[in-house]
């Protein structure tokens, strides 16, 4: 299932890879894409929403489903 969260904060590609990285460390994550241009991030993957917004906020970024 794929999930679009909209992240506030990001603006280069440094901080897409971090907004990544932080999604695909939530269990259930099997893929994420972050832009920074659109302000979003796309998970593929059975995590929980809450959860996926939690990892956004501890890597220091604005997140909301």
């Amino acid at each position: 299932m794929a999930e679009r969260i909209t992240v506030d904060g990001m603006s280069c590609g440094h901080c897409e890879q971090t907004v990544e990285d932080a999604l695909e460390d939530v269990d259930g994550v099997t893929t994420a894409s972050a832009d920074h241009e659109s302000g979003a991030a796309t998970v593929e993957g059975s995590a929980d929403t809450d959860a996926l917004v939690e990892a956004v906020a501890d890597a220091g970024y604005d997140a909301s489903p």
